[in-house]
């Protein structure tokens, strides 16, 4: 039971990895560069028609966000004028 537990200490710690030394400030943007431009080679990018119709499907759902905050808006200023009316303000 004891091994066990040493060899679970063992494998926790073998994970964890440390850099030895502190990369400099160029060496790090370098770096940094040469990451991104091997994210971006796996990137699986859209054909037109799967970007058309994604960008289709964005435009539709602003639209329909846009009736909506119009329609509560007309409401909120419908409530609010007939608020002032009933107190005589408007």
């Amino acid at each position: 039971m004891a091994d066990e537990k040493k060899k679970a200490v063992t494998k926790s710690t073998a994970a964890v990895k440390k850099e030895d030394k502190k990369l400099g400030f160029f060496a790090r943007i370098g770096k940094w560069f040469r990451d991104m431009a091997n994210e971006l080679k796996r990137v699986e990018w859209p054909t037109p028609k799967k970007l058309m119709h994604n960008t289709l499907i964005a435009l539709a759902v602003m639209a329909v966000s846009a009736v909506v905050l119009a329609g509560f808006d007309w409401v909120a200023r419908l409530l609010v004028d007939t608020i002032s009316v009933i107190a005589g303000k408007g």
